[in-house]
């Protein structure tokens, strides 16, 4: 039977203090409350206290799921004026310390950073994570499979994280440096069934290495709990229609495996080691940098490479209703990732770094009002 391909998008968001563009603690007081009241369980806290999460509902298409993130953000923007606070979409903050924040009271998070320490205190990033229906668990896995090889391809293209704690860092997702320091990240092995994923999970939950397969926090994983395909390698971008954009890519790859596993044939799959290299080149310069195309055994810049992707996946676009979303890919190729306008901004400013937050500020809610 085929998968129904439903979409589901998670943001998270920095709270911003409007004059000093540092972050701000706040979802421990009014700011939470106020948005479950308004948006119901479409808003959540996370472990810092300085940022706060969104979801969409369950959404049919990618129009669906451009309405409903488009709300999302708008609703958050209006609730965070009204904190006397300012939204913005970045997967790291430009120069805000990790040693500041305020953790939130959950106990889930109190034994997240009783068990890693100081490895979770500094954790201060904010993604994009994409849920696609799949609802039989052997066919997630096949995807899951196939699905790796694209990741380093699709995060180059979700880049939006160039600074940390006030430095330049030389990459374009730095988000991803910081996150590997969490146990079980990064791309994952391919498994050879769902069974044989399952095993691997009880093995962990036997041994009290993890409670649930939530604590799997791999760039794609099958959910523990729905019945999707959770892509969580990208940063968030900064623009609503960015990350519409890659969520369509996304479920138009999806797609594009399943299609070909029904007619005899499959992506090829390669090992973890290598996939790795391309995603460290992803993040290490984004668009501007070379991917490894293993097929070939060569290095080609990574714009082409994402023009053919775009051309791979393009006989499922129509059907999903997908083409004029996917369109933000090719704008994203013209105007650059939101690393590369951050460090224009910067580089403008002679180095102001409070530009670059109100920058940011702006794109976040570019298109929505």
């Amino acid at each position: 039977m085929r998968p129904s391909f439903t979409l589901g998008i998670e943001e998270e968001y920095q709270t911003i203090d409007p004059a000093t563009r540092d972050l701000r603690s706040h979802i421990a007081t009014e700011m939470l409350s106020q948005g479950k009241m308004r948006l119901e369980e479409r808003v959540k806290a996370e472990m810092h206290q300085s940022v706060v999460e969104v979801g969409t509902r369950i959404c049919h298409n990618i129009e669906e799921a451009r309405e409903d993130l488009y709300d999302l953000r708008r609703n958050m923007i209006r609730l965070a004026k009204e904190n006397q606070l300012e939204l913005v979409a970045g997967a790291t903050h430009p120069f805000a310390d990790w040693r500041k924040q305020e953790i939130y009271p959950d106990p889930r998070y109190r034994q997240v950073v009783k068990d890693l320490q100081l490895v979770a205190r500094s954790n201060l990033i904010f993604g994009l994570h994409v849920h696609v229906g799949i609802e039989d668990r052997e066919e997630a896995i096949r995807i899951m499979n196939g699905m790796r090889y694209f990741l380093p391809h699709i995060m180059a293209l979700a880049t939006n994280s160039p600074f940390w704690l006030g430095l330049n860092t030389g990459y374009k997702g730095y988000r991803a440096k910081v996150f590997e320091n969490f146990p079980r990240t990064g791309i994952p092995d391919a498994f050879a069934s769902y069974s044989e994923y399952e095993n691997y999970v009880n093995l962990l939950i036997k041994t009290n290495c993890i409670d649930d397969g939530k604590k799997i926090w791999w760039d794609i994983r099958p959910h523990p709990y729905f019945n999707t395909v959770e892509v969580r390698a990208c940063d968030i971008p900064l623009r609503a229609s960015e990350s519409i954009a890659i969520a369509a890519l996304i479920q138009a790859t999806a797609v594009l495996l399943w299609q070909l596993h029904e007619s005899n044939r499959d992506y090829r799959q390669y090992a973890r080691p290598l996939l790795m290299e391309n995603k460290f080149r992803a993040v290490r310069y984004g668009l501007d940098g070379k991917l490894i195309d293993f097929g070939k055994q060569a290095e080609v810049p990574e714009r082409e490479l994402i023009l053919e992707y775009l051309a791979l996946v393009d006989p499922v676009l129509d059907e999903l209703g997908s083409r004029d979303a996917i369109g933000g890919i090719r704008e994203i190729l013209e105007t650059g990732t939101g690393a590369d306008r951050q460090l224009a901004v910067f580089e403008k400013s002679e180095g102001d770094l409070k530009a670059v937050v109100d920058y940011m500020a702006g794109e976040t809610a570019a298109g929505l009002f």
